[in-house]
Formats: structure tokens, sequence, C-alpha cells
């Protein structure tokens, strides 16, 4: 007989299944302690918005403890050095400097931006792209238990084999928001890393406190698709890493030619019997109650 209590338990257990395969977007706002009207701004946001603190900023130590205080990650910005010639940060990380040195500067920060639990890079293609120097710094992060989200400001950045044979964990930076600091393009690459999520599972992008990007986070994080949920950095470390930074080409793509010929068409000698409702919806339940993904969430809960 029709149970239609049954049919609503698989629906949500279907409901349940689909809802482990929302995407997570993650969004962190680096050079954090220069502008306190913006980032207060940006503390009022959803606290799964993180931030990444600049040590040696005049605010570093205020806005990371009221991000703490606000329910907001907070990672250390540490300055490396770019391929660019620029003028350096103080205590800014380069490939050639000693473990000893990179130690310091590290323990240093960690002293002036308190509550932090990962860490990234504030420009940094040199200085990330040096397996030497990478190494270095992964084998100080492996005694802070903290993990290292790659900025990626260069493609052929070393951080995932230099953490090799250490406990640290690497993200990768997927979008970055504001490179352009208008508004309509600041919209669109939010909405590049929403579709990004959906895609992959997940997504990390990175802003900065500019005006034009708090008012555009103002705007599009009240409208984040239903199937996208807002989280913080250290809830994607079990996930695996994606190999690309950039979405693919639009360009169709011609498909592969099958290596195998068809059979032919399969022939029933006779009708198949119909399958009876109240058993459509046991076999829907128990196809449900059996995923793997069921299983996962019994674990979790």
């Amino acid at each position: 007989m029709f149970q239609p209590h049954k049919l609503s338990a698989a629906l949500c257990g279907l409901f349940l299944s689909l809802s482990a395969h929302a995407g997570k977007l993650s969004i962190v706002i680096d050079d954090f302690g220069y502008r306190p009207v913006e980032e207060n701004k940006v503390l009022q946001m959803p606290a799964a918005v993180s931030v990444a603190v600049l040590p040696n900023a005049t605010y570093a130590r205020e806005m990371a403890t009221k991000a703490h205080q606000s329910g907001h990650e907070v990672l250390i910005h540490l300055p490396m050095a770019p391929l660019s010639k620029q003028p350096l940060e103080k205590d800014t990380l380069t490939p050639e400097m000693s473990s000893a040195e990179i130690e310091r500067i590290i323990r240093d920060a960690v002293g002036k931006v308190p509550y932090a639990v990962g860490l990234n890079n504030h420009m940094g293609s040199k200085m990330t792209s040096s397996l030497p120097g990478m190494q270095k710094v992964m084998q100080v992060l492996n005694h802070y238990n903290f993990y290292f989200l790659d900025s990626m400001t260069i493609g052929n950045s070393q951080s995932i084999p230099a953490a090799q044979g250490t406990h640290v964990k690497v993200l990768k930076r997927r979008v970055f928001l504001d490179d352009s600091q208008n508004d309509a393009a600041i919209r669109q690459q939010f909405t590049r890393a929403v579709k990004l999520a959906q895609r992959d599972g997940y997504a990390i992008a990175i802003g900065h406190p500019h005006p034009n990007t708090v008012r555009v986070l103002q705007q599009m994080l009240p409208t984040l698709p239903a199937d996208i949920t807002l989280v913080r950095p250290s809830q994607l470390l079990n996930e695996p890493l994606h190999p690309g930074t950039t979405m693919p080409s639009t360009k169709p793509q011609s498909e592969p030619q099958p290596h195998f010929r068809a059979p032919g068409i399969c022939k029933v000698s006779k009708p198949l019997a119909p399958v009876p409702q109240s058993r459509a919806v046991d076999i829907l339940e128990e196809s449900i109650v059996e995923s793997p993904l069921i299983d996962s969430l019994k674990q979790l809960f």
C-alpha cells in the first residue's frame, strides 16, 4: 500500500544528499590593518568572511582582535618578495633568507596578529616560486599548526611541493575580486567565484578593503544562490585541491570519438510488468539510505 510518509522521508533524504553537493564559497579580505573605517564595514558582514592582517600595519592588533571577537577567521597576511622591482615592506620574506630569519619574522608576525589560524602571502611571486624558500616557510608554519592560503600571485608557485613532509595544509586562491576597482568588474569577479564554487564544489576569492569592494560585497552577499554556502578557509582544508586557478575556455570542445562499436538494439521479448507505486517509493528510499553520501552524513551527525 502506498505510504505518503515514506515518500516524504525519501524526499527529505534526497534533499540532504543534494545539500551535501552545495557549492562552498570562501571570501578573504587582505591588507587588513590600515583602513579601520572600511574594515569595520567588513566586520559587519557574515562571520564566514575572513580577514588577513598585515603584521606591521598600524591597526593590526586592534583589527585582528575585533575580527576574532565578531566571529571572523583571522590570517596573517605576510609580505613576501615579488619578482617586480618595488619597495619592500619591513620584514618581507625573500628566498635568500636563512631559516632562522624566516622563523624570527613569522614568530614576530604571530605576536602582532593575535588569533590567527592561517597565513597567506602579500605579493610574493618571487618567494612562492622558490622551492627552497617555501620549504623554509613551511617548516616554520609546521610548528604553529597554521594552514597556508596561497594567493597565487604566480602560476608556478611551489607551496604544495614545499609543504610535503610537514603537517601544513595548503589552499589556493581561485579569484581576485578587485584587480580592477570598478564596481561592474568586481561584481563580475564575484559572479565568477560563485560559478566556480557551483562547478567545482568550492572556490576561494580574495579581495581588499577598498570602498568599491566593500560596497559590492554588501550588495551581493545577501543575494548568494541557495546552492552556495559561505564558509571559512579552514572549512575547506579537507577538500581536494584544484590544479588550475582559471575558468576553462568557453570555446566548444569536440567530443572524443568512441573506440567501440555499439552491439545493436536490445529487444525485449515481452512487456515488463509495471512497478507498483509503493515499490517505487521503497526503491527510492533504499537507494538514498544506502548511498555513500548518507553514510557520510550519519558519521557527521
